[in-house]
């Protein structure tokens, strides 16, 4: 069985990847700790989806750390401040550099524990310039180039929308999945957990456009168990491929 490292975000995207991987691989997450607003709302999501799905070719999360705060400033992936709206344009979604950091720092991961393989949950309508086949291609070359370590990097769904996994996978405990921007509760990034899973120990190494009606500041409690704040523009996305798959959506929104 090879080995696979998967990037995991707690997503509904990475989260079926994760699944889909382990029918045939020993799978590896990673998640990179970026100083994201949304980080502490993600790795709770992606670990009681891990313990829900209960699959033993898939290993504790690692977690590695890449803080982008002094890179990309006051970005609002980093401020939580003026979260792009229901409508905001791709160009508003875009943080610059995402997937070269997150895809570098886990090919480093990758090379000195044997593993040769990275998988990303990027969809066929990911229309950012570090998300296309081409860019995984050549990067994975200049990687193994750079590190002396063979590097492939694979986006399974590269060929997909969102309502179409969701209709193929409608069977796994999609609302445990975190597709939101701007989670309810508190916005500053979690200290990293000191568990896995149950029964498993994480390993740690190392303007608004017109139309984009603002998203409140990042600052309110969760309400009612509501993991979504329903009002961003990545809960659009994700309330809409519910509607197109004709799966129930049982994910709980604020808005």
């Amino acid at each position: 069985m090879t080995k696979v490292a998967a990037l995991a975000s707690g997503g509904l995207d990475s989260a079926i990847m994760l699944a889909d991987l382990a029918a045939d691989s020993q799978v590896y997450p990673i998640y990179v700790e970026a100083g994201l607003v949304w980080e502490r709302a993600e790795k709770a999501s992606l670990e009681r989806f891990m313990a829900a799905l209960a699959q033993p070719n898939i290993e504790p999360v690692t977690y590695l750390s890449v803080p982008t705060g002094p890179i990309i400033g006051s970005h609002w992936s980093v401020t939580g401040q003026a979260v792009p709206g229901a409508r905001a344009p791709d160009s508003e979604m875009f943080i610059p550099g995402r997937n070269v950091l997150l895809i570098a720092v886990t090919s480093v991961w990758c090379s000195t524990h044997d593993v040769g393989r990275i998988a990303v949950g990027s969809l066929g309508g990911n229309p950012f310039p570090d998300a296309t086949q081409e860019f995984f291609e050549s990067f994975g070359n200049v990687l193994s180039t750079g590190l002396g370590h063979e590097i492939k990097i694979e986006a399974p769904f590269r060929g997909r929308n969102k309502a179409g996994l969701i209709r193929s996978h409608s069977g796994l405990p999609l609302e445990l999945t975190l597709t939101c921007a701007n989670p309810p509760g508190p916005p500053l990034n979690a200290p990293r957990s000191s568990r896995g899973h149950p029964g498993a120990a994480p390993r740690r190494e190392g303007t608004q456009a017109p139309d984009a009606r603002p998203v409140p500041d990042a600052k309110r409690p969760a309400l009612n168990g509501a993991s979504h704040c329903g009002d961003c523009n990545k809960c659009t996305e994700r309330l809409e491929a519910f509607q197109e798959s004709g799966v129930e959506d049982r994910t709980r929104y604020l808005a």
